[in-house]
């Protein structure tokens, strides 16, 4: 008996994935992602499905939820070798935590797991159905390994506890944003640039007040300082794309029909 089970736990030690699907969104760097996702509800990314899994029947039915999981892979994580223990930004980087009562994404397996909401299914001439999805704290060009329906009546349990996630509370900024900055945003990402900066982009552990951030979105280049609780919006400037970015392979403007 023992032996077999041995056999049969050597055998599935590793597996393969495939990527089924990018998300295309206005994240080009690490900076400034939301640590959960929904935390932006303003946010809009794109689902795009690699060629050989743009079979509209794999989606037949998807149209009826309003909230969908998406799988992925920490690809821009990915390092050899793990450890028990992380510091969670949730306790300012100060504290460990085992890596399985956390979602960072220094783990064996560098999988994420992201609810988002389903906010329409849009056929594109050259890339089939796009899922637009809203609320995903998800990097440009990240892998998508999976994509199922989020149920209610098995998914939500009102009655559960977070852990030391509960005992800490969010750090909301107010946003000073002075009009002359705004003006250099495209206006249909104003939005959701606001509930990115006041989820406190900053790294846990980095707190100096005078210190001037800068993170990348939507083709900006954003640059901002925080002191006593209010972020203010220092600078905007327009980012030169990338080739691949002007060639549209990433970015959900990029896509647009």
């Amino acid at each position: 008996m023992e032996d077999t089970l041995s056999a049969k736990t050597a055998s599935v030690e590793s597996v393969s994935m495939k990527i089924i699907a990018r998300v295309h969104s206005d994240f080009t760097e690490k900076f400034g992602i939301p640590r959960q996702s929904g935390l932006a509800r303003s946010l809009e990314s794109a689902v795009v499905f690699e060629p050989e899994y743009r079979n509209p029947d794999a989606l037949r039915g998807l149209e009826g939820f309003s909230h969908i999981w998406l799988l992925w892979q920490f690809s821009e994580c990915v390092r050899p070798g793990w450890s028990p223990t992380v510091r969670p930004p949730r306790l300012g980087g100060n504290e460990r935590r085992g890596v399985f009562a956390t979602r960072s994404p220094f783990r064996p397996n560098e999988i994420g797991l992201s609810a988002v909401r389903l906010l329409r299914m849009e056929k594109r001439p050259r890339l089939g159905t796009v899922l637009i999805v809203g609320g995903a704290d998800l990097l440009d060009g990240t892998p998508v390994l999976d994509i199922k329906p989020y149920l209610p009546f098995a998914d939500s349990h009102p009655e559960a506890t977070g852990g030391f996630a509960d005992q800490c509370p969010d750090r909301r900024l107010a946003v000073e944003f002075p009009e002359r900055f705004l003006q250099k945003v495209p206006p249909e990402k104003r939005g959701a640039l606001r509930e990115v900066l006041e989820n406190d982009p900053r790294p846990s552990y980095q707190q100096d007040t005078g210190r001037i951030y800068g993170m990348k979105f939507g083709g900006c280049d954003i640059r901002f300082r925080v002191q006593d609780g209010t972020l203010r919006v220092c600078g905007v400037e327009r980012v030169e794309l990338s080739p691949e970015r002007r060639n549209g392979n990433y970015g959900i403007s990029d896509i647009e029909p």
